[in-house]
């Protein structure tokens, strides 16, 4: 009897189990990195919270919905930050799902499993995974739409354009992005006979009413708003410098897909034994229809990225690279055929459990062993729940009025307002950035300012002490890291600007 992996069977017999199965043990995988090795928010997700604190329409750091969500979660989890690395966990968990169903429509359900599993291996080395804002939001809803969109083009099904307008609209209100985005599917719409056939209806037009009620209050924001600054084309000179910028990030998303080809190359012939049979994955003929927007929307979403951020020398790709490769893993199942044979299944599988687990093992790696190097502080490392009980309280029992406003260096003044009076967040270098607190208010409730202390008397950098030119600096507090090693205590001057009319 010829013998074949329990792997290979439960994907042709159950391969929405599997896909479940590894989706939660990575959504776990991070949970428990997060929660184990993780002392303070990673990135800029504390000032994603304290920005969200305060419910505005429209900040610099974007659309509103994913800084409310944070803010929602955060509070739900009772103040702790496992209530966001849930919610950025299950928006992982809804793109995956969303593209094993959009997968199944394409090339069915045995052969949906690897599209997802391939996918993994992409969002694991190129997007956040605990780092949850517009690039971890973004990637849910950008897999639903283009599920929806290929059920209302390819399948014709015209229930399906309610839920496309609700994740459009939400789309809008979580990235700038969107426009891009959807201006894709607008492109392949009209380019396809399929797709313009869908636009003579009139659902498109009530799809059109609903976008537009749910992004206008985000509209009308970014009218009004004063601080709003758009990227400016460069000039003929600069051209050659962004051109090579381009390129560096077309390398980034290529390095970030580099487990997909590795892969491949390992399930070729050359790594078969002689005279082995390998086993099949099956798959109906692929319609013309769906090989063209499952390597459109493979293709064009990454290229125009790459395009608009080398033009405009932005930093990052437009909308991320879990958002813009997401379709990776599926374009190159169409392209391997309607039999797929798994050669060295074995090997195949610890080389993609590897790429997977490899992000997760660097984190913790990192953590351990880095503060022994005396490289680079690890910004997670920071002990947030003791820095913000430490101010809260010592503005308490100095002023008897709780801690308001926190303002001085953002990173350590956001972990600060992570504290459960949950304190206003002022920035004071930059006063237009948050307009709920001005220089005059901050005066008027009092606050705590925060610096990285230089020195053993905590002398407050000259730039502070010219914006707030009456503070008396306090003996520096120092904290411990995770793990110490090499490194200094983390010591942060601070002072006390007391209310008025104390």
């Amino acid at each position: 009897m010829r013998f074949t992996s329990l792997v290979i069977e439960l994907i042709r017999a159950r391969p929405r189990l599997i896909v479940w199965i590894v989706v939660l043990l990575q959504a776990a995988m991070w949970l428990f990195v997060a929660l184990v090795f993780y002392r303070s928010p990673p990135g800029t997700l504390a000032t994603l919270l304290a920005f969200g604190r305060e419910y505005q329409v429209g900040t610099d750091l974007g659309p509103p919905l994913p800084i409310w969500l944070a803010d929602i979660a955060y509070r739900a989890a009772g103040g702790h930050m496992f209530g966001v690395y849930v919610l950025a966990q299950l928006c992982e968990i809804a793109t995956f799902i969303a593209l094993y169903h959009l997968s199944r429509a394409v090339v069915g359900s045995q052969q949906a499993v690897l599209a997802v599993l391939l996918t993994m291996t992409v969002l694991a080395f190129s997007s956040p995974a605990l780092d949850f804002g517009p690039l971890v939001l973004a990637r849910p809803l950008w897999a639903l739409l283009l599920l929806h969109s290929w059920q209302i083009i390819g399948q014709r099904r015209g229930n399906a354009w309610f839920a496309w307008s609700i994740e459009a609209g939400l789309l809008l209100l979580t990235t700038p992005a969107a426009i891009f985005l959807l201006l894709l599917l607008v492109i392949f719409a009209v380019s396809t006979a399929g797709g313009r056939r869908t636009l003579r209806a009139l659902d498109p037009l009530f799809a059109l009413i609903v976008v537009a009620v749910l992004a206008m209050p985000y509209a009308v924001w970014l009218m009004r708003a004063e601080t709003l600054v758009l990227p400016t084309l460069p000039q003929v000179e600069e051209l050659n410098a962004r051109a090579i910028h381009a390129a560096w990030l077309l390398g980034g998303l290529v390095l970030g897909a580099a487990a997909i080809p590795a892969l491949t190359f390992l399930n070729t012939g050359l790594f078969i034994a002689k005279g082995e049979e390998a086993p099949i994955i099956y798959r109906p003929p692929v319609e013309p229809l769906a090989r063209n927007f499952v390597y459109f929307f493979a293709l064009a979403p990454a290229l125009g990225a790459v395009l608009i951020s080398g033009v405009l020398g932005l930093d990052a790709v437009v909308g991320g690279a879990g958002v813009v490769l997401v379709l990776s893993g599926l374009a190159v199942v169409v392209t391997a055929g309607d039999l797929i044979a798994m050669r060295r299944a074995r090997m195949l599988r610890t080389v993609w459990a590897a790429a997977v687990v490899a992000p997760a093992l660097g984190v913790v790696l990192a953590v351990l062993f880095l503060p022994w190097t005396g490289a680079n502080e690890i910004a997670t490392s920071m002990p947030a729940r003791a820095i913000s009980d430490f101010f809260d309280e010592s503005f308490a029992r100095r002023t008897n009025h709780r801690l308001r406003a926190v303002a001085g260096e953002t990173e350590i003044a956001s972990l600060i307002t992570l504290h459960s009076g949950r304190p206003h967040l002022f920035m004071d270098a930059q006063p237009a950035r948050t307009p709920w607190m001005s220089q005059a208010r901050f005066s008027e409730t009092g606050g705590v300012v925060v610096w990285r202390a230089s020195d053993t008397a905590g002398t407050p950098p000259p730039e502070i002490l010219a914006r707030f030119p009456g503070i008396v600096p306090e003996v520096p507090r120092a904290f411990e890291w995770l793990v110490m090693g090499r490194q200094q205590l983390l010591r942060i001057g601070w002072a006390i600007v007391r209310p008025k009319g104390m």
